[in-house]
């Protein structure tokens, strides 16, 4: 890629005091013209000049035609909303997001799952309601996180620190990506890689907790289905913070009624919002959150970095972080 100039910024996010200051030095002299991402016709006006552009959302078709638009930066960690055809096909227009901003708070999410299934947390609160003093039946025969074996499909930033968090628990890790560089896979004791043919069943077969941290493309839609939930321990769990879609909710729901894993610790859903009638909502031994995790302590600070570098990279022709790629390809 060569290197560019840049002439012209449009931001849709909703960026204030330093942090706007901060956006602004990144890209002078650049003027960066702030628009509420709802101002069709303000968005219209300013994509006649802006090469770049910074949205709190996805894109949309509105930038289809942008005249002179070369990248656009998604400022979220998944890009599947922007993974249009489109978008994929136009190798003259680069999308990025702003993926590992929240790494290491989401790996503390999965444990959040992991220890409280593994402790029965849903359970101890119950009890705790009914004044019941050793109330949960074979309570003393529950083990911990040490020695167990902790299977991450997607090992990406949240995957790798959740095998951080994983060694550090004293846990057997096991890997899953496509292609990953090496740089990703020091981090677990085995690593199955997907460009050479590996399938996920053997991490499966051997988990007692399978994080999904991957992202969702067409090929990763309802990657976790019946047979591979068949696959698993009796006693594993599955524990998602990627997209809801990478699981077929349905069969994750009749597994959990079958006692076929013991459980599961879910972040992401396939319909968000979670309808109330949503048969996941009463399936067993399922600790569920809203799609919201407990922050970094300043999470556009983080992303602030991530577009400075690549406002460097940029600038110098160099290949961007966390660009969209054909591979990421989502149509449903």
């Amino acid at each position: 890629m060569s290197a560019r100039e840049i002439a012209s910024v449009l931001a849709t996010v909703s960026y204030e005091g330093w942090h706007f200051e901060r956006l602004q030095e990144i890209f002078a002299p650049a003027p960066v013209v702030r628009i509420s991402p709802d101002d069709s016709e303000g968005i219209a006006a300013a994509l006649l000049t802006a090469d770049v552009a910074v949205l709190r959302a996805d894109l949309d078709d509105r930038f289809r035609d942008a005249p002179r638009l070369a990248w656009i930066h998604c400022d979220h960690a998944g890009l599947n909303g922007s993974a249009k055809p489109w978008v994929v096909a136009r190798t003259d227009l680069i999308v990025t997001a702003s993926a590992g901003r929240a790494a290491p708070a989401l790996a503390q999410h999965v444990f959040f799952f992991a220890l409280g299934l593994t402790y029965d947390a849903p359970g101890l609160v119950e009890v705790k309601a009914k004044h019941l003093w050793r109330g949960l039946p074979g309570y003393e025969d529950r083990r911990g996180l040490y020695g167990k074996t902790l299977g991450i499909i997607g090992l990406g930033y949240t995957g790798q620190e959740v095998a951080l968090l994983g060694k550090a628990c004293g846990m057997r890790v096991l890997g899953y990506d496509s292609g990953a560089k090496q740089a990703n896979t020091r981090c677990v004791d085995e690593y199955y890689d997907g460009a050479a043919g590996d399938s996920i069943d053997q991490l499966l077969s051997q988990s007692d907790f399978v994080v999904l941290s991957i992202r969702l493309t067409n090929e990763t839609y309802h990657l976790i289905g019946a047979r591979e939930l068949s696959i698993m321990k009796p006693t594993g769990y599955l524990i998602n913070i990627a997209r809801g879609s990478v699981v077929n909710e349905a069969a994750l729901v009749a597994a959990l009624h079958a006692g076929t894993i013991a459980g599961a610790g879910l972040d992401v859903f396939e319909q968000e919002p979670l309808p109330a009638d949503a048969p996941i909502w009463d399936a067993p031994n399922t600790i569920m959150t809203h799609h919201v995790t407990a922050e970094m302590p300043d999470l556009t600070a983080r992303s602030l970095d991530i577009i400075a570098e690549n406002a460097r990279r940029y600038r110098a022709g160099e290949e961007l972080l966390n660009r969209l790629m054909p591979g990421d390809l989502y149509t449903r």
